[in-house]
């Protein structure tokens, strides 16, 4: 049996973790398997290239940040539209995977992964897939691998620009990611003590934002912490898409929602405001300890389902149970933050400002 996988989109700790699981169970529980990885995410498919992982090859990479087979993005949309040669990604990909000799593939990436993995199976093409995302935001799941460890980042970040927040006696905004949901923004901030948290769904209104600020000040407080997810917006910008709202802002000198609330702060309020970008170390490295069983779990159920024929699914995380959901399911759709999350409940009992 020739069993394909990859990894694909954004990375994020945890990705080896899964193929080294996946791996093993594979080569320990079916006779005479070929473990096939592609390399750089569905564009080594697109391209038809390939290379045969041993045991060797993924004994000693669970604790390796990244992804051994490297990864790239390739948005769903490009997918059906033709190219000069007069094919398309997807006919690329379905014609390379029987061109290798696969009998299935191993999928591992977020929602945009699932999507393209929903499209080859409709091309005849036997698919699992694997859910990770730092920002959680996968349907069906309660929780994706790779966002434990980036909640633990932001949080320890945080952690440290409170003692500098605390010294100089600042408005501090922290920039998170999560262009579509606040899942990594409202779990990190609470943990780290945050007194705010604007994540993208629930917009907010500026003047607001500033007399809680002054209300904390007046209390007392020497500095004010606020985690702000990329895609957070005002009340007034609720209606644009991102792609408008970046515009807009971008007309007005600012290129994120972080710069602009820092600008806004200090004008309306006096108090010195300083912003952090987090970025990309919220993504690589390491990846915890929570995450690294979580992997395993999910990497072994993958090997499980290829040795039972089960295809057309991805693993999925229910309670402490592990679980499936059909592809077509959960292609096109997102988890997003709501009101009555529990975690949102905690933050509103801690007097945290949500908008």
């Amino acid at each position: 049996m020739k069993i394909g996988i990859l990894t694909s989109g954004g990375d994020c700790a945890g990705l080896n973790a899964v193929i080294r699981a996946a791996g093993i169970s594979i080569f320990r529980n079916i006779k005479g398997a070929e473990l096939i990885g592609i390399p750089e995410g569905y564009g080594g498919l697109i391209d038809g290239e390939s290379v045969k992982l041993r045991p060797r090859d993924i004994e000693g990479i669970l604790a390796e940040g990244g992804t051994l087979l490297g990864s790239s993005r390739q948005p769903f949309k490009q997918m059906q539209i033709r190219g000069e040669d007069g094919q398309t990604k997807l006919e690329k990909m379905a014609a390379n995977y029987k061109k290798l000799g696969l009998d299935c593939l191993i999928a591992i990436g977020g929602a945009g992964t699932h999507k393209n993995a929903a499209l080859l199976m409709r091309e005849g093409c036997k698919v699992i897939g694997v859910p990770k995302t730092i920002d959680n935001d996968i349907w069906g799941t309660d929780v994706t691998f790779g966002f434990q460890t980036a909640v633990e980042v932001a949080c320890s970040c945080m952690d440290r620009i409170r003692t500098t927040a605390e010294s100089h006696s600042r408005v501090m905004l922290v920039e998170i990611m999560g262009n579509k949901a606040g899942w990594l923004a409202l779990h990190s901030g609470i943990a780290a003590g945050a007194d705010a948290i604007l994540i993208p769904e629930m917009p907010f209104a500026e003047d607001e934002l500033c007399r809680f600020i002054e209300d904390k000040k007046k209390d007392g407080a020497r500095s004010v912490l606020i985690a702000v997810a990329e895609g957070a917006h005002i009340r007034a910008e609720a209606g644009l898409k991102r792609k408008q709202r970046s515009f807009a802002r971008a007309n007005l000198g600012e290129k994120t929602i972080t710069n602009h609330l820092a600008e806004y702060i200090e004008q309306n309020t006096g108090y010195a405001a300083r912003t952090s970008v987090l970025g990309y170390v919220q993504r690589g490295g390491a990846p915890c300890a929570y995450d690294r069983l979580l992997c395993t779990r999910l990497g072994e159920q993958a090997a499980n389902l290829v040795a039972e024929g089960r295809f057309g699914v991805t693993v999925a995380v229910k309670g402490n149970s592990l679980a499936v959901n059909r592809l077509e399911d959960v292609a096109g759709k997102y988890k997003y933050v709501t009101r009555g999350d529990r975690m949102v409940r905690c933050a509103e009992e801690l007097g945290i400002f949500l908008g």
